[in-house]
């Protein structure tokens, strides 16, 4: 466990490399927060404007039982669902083509994410549907309910974990996608594990950095310094977006890699092979 987590480590600052090379990728991860954030507020905003759902808020158990709550939640997971996949769809593409010896700009990752429009759409259905039934599963009890769910969430996290790559390369169907998606999770566990580990330390180191203007600046508004407080908490919290960005672009780069060596059997250019080769060595 603790050479994979290593070698984990280094396909986070493998991954760190390749976004030195195209920045634009940030733009990807940016642009599905905007449209996730419209989305949200396209739904928050019309329904605390209304009566009736103020009036639900108040009640819960009514609201688990009315079956527009259960249609609106579907849709707001489903178009959630869809912009993130086409967002990371377009990143993926874009890394692979880096890995493949091109030299990706944005339209280029919109392109590739246009093109695969029909499994975008499939692949959202089918994870709103999932996320529902998890939702259900949780509102039946309330602390057995939680931990099913959550296990099953998990499980299900797990497995679909390369769906995106399976997309964007292959353009399969949902299922077929799972089956490939858990086929490259098997091979790699260790190695997804210890890169996600990596590049939560990374954001780790990151945020603290970040958080030191946030606390400075909220001592000096307390102390009466509103312009010098206020400029220091902007700067924290754009330094946090910063942070978030790179932190979703390495985590992609990373699961592009990883799926091109499953699928290629060869090491992706601008990635260390011996990483590579030690992620897919006989367990």
């Amino acid at each position: 466990m603790f050479e994979r987590l290593s070698n984990g480590w280094e396909m986070a600052q493998e991954s760190y490399r390749v976004l030195k090379l195209d920045k634009e990728l940030l733009f990807f991860p940016l642009f599905s927060g905007i449209c996730c954030t419209i989305v949200m507020a396209s739904f928050l905003v019309p329904a605390f404007a209304s009566e009736e759902v103020r009036a639900m808020l108040d009640n819960p158990d009514a609201a688990a039982e009315n079956p527009l709550v259960w249609v609106l939640t579907f849709l707001f997971y489903f178009l959630n669902y869809f912009v993130i996949v086409f967002f990371n769809s377009a990143l993926v593409a874009c890394a692979i083509i880096r890995f493949r010896g091109g030299d990706p700009t944005v339209a280029d990752g919109f392109r590739a994410a246009g093109k695969r429009l029909p499994v975008i759409f499939g692949w959202a259905l089918v994870s709103a549907t999932v996320g529902i039934l998890l939702r259900a599963i949780e509102s039946r009890n309330e602390k057995v309910g939680a931990i099913v769910s959550a296990i099953l969430g998990a499980g299900w996290t797990i497995a679909t974990y390369f769906v995106v790559p399976v997309l964007v390369v292959e353009n399969v169907g949902p299922v077929d996608a799972v089956k490939r998606s858990w086929g490259v999770m098997r091979k790699t566990w260790g190695e997804s594990i210890g890169a996600n580990f990596g590049v939560g330390f990374i954001v780790f180191l990151g945020s603290i950095v970040c958080f030191l203007p946030l606390f400075g600046g909220g001592f000096l508004l307390a102390q009466g310094s509103t312009a010098l407080g206020g400029a220091l908490i902007v700067i924290g919290l754009i330094g946090l977006m910063i942070v978030s960005l790179v932190s979703s672009a390495l985590n992609t780069i990373i699961l592009a890699a990883l799926y091109l060596y499953a699928s290629d059997h060869e090491a992706p250019q601008n990635f260390d092979q011996r990483l590579l080769r030690n992620a897919f060595a006989t367990r």
